[in-house]
């Protein structure tokens, strides 16, 4: 019966051992995929790889956005102003 128990508890380390390793390599891979994205995001567009960087990027591509909804909503001057400071705030980035 003892045999039964010390099996059980192998078999249930080993699944937990099982997921843990499966857990830890997804994430490491994950990271390291984020990292090179990152890295070539910024390489492509002549930035520095820093989070400030990528926050006024999203920043610019957020005012793109909310100049193509004004287009859409078929306000014309709103967009342009938009686009205007998307402009601004893209070409202080990207030298």
């Amino acid at each position: 019966m003892t045999d039964f128990f010390a099996w059980l508890g192998s078999t249930i380390g080993d699944i937990i051992r099982f997921l843990v390793d499966l857990l830890t390599n997804l994430f490491a891979n994950l990271g390291d995929s984020v990292g090179g994205f990152l890295s070539g995001l910024s390489e492509s567009l002549g930035i520095a790889p820093s989070l400030v960087s990528l926050g006024v990027l999203i920043i610019g591509l957020w005012l793109l956005w909310k100049g193509l909804r004004a287009i859409t909503r078929g306000g014309l001057i709103a967009a342009l102003i938009w686009w205007l400071l998307a402009v601004l705030v893209l070409s202080w980035l990207i030298n």
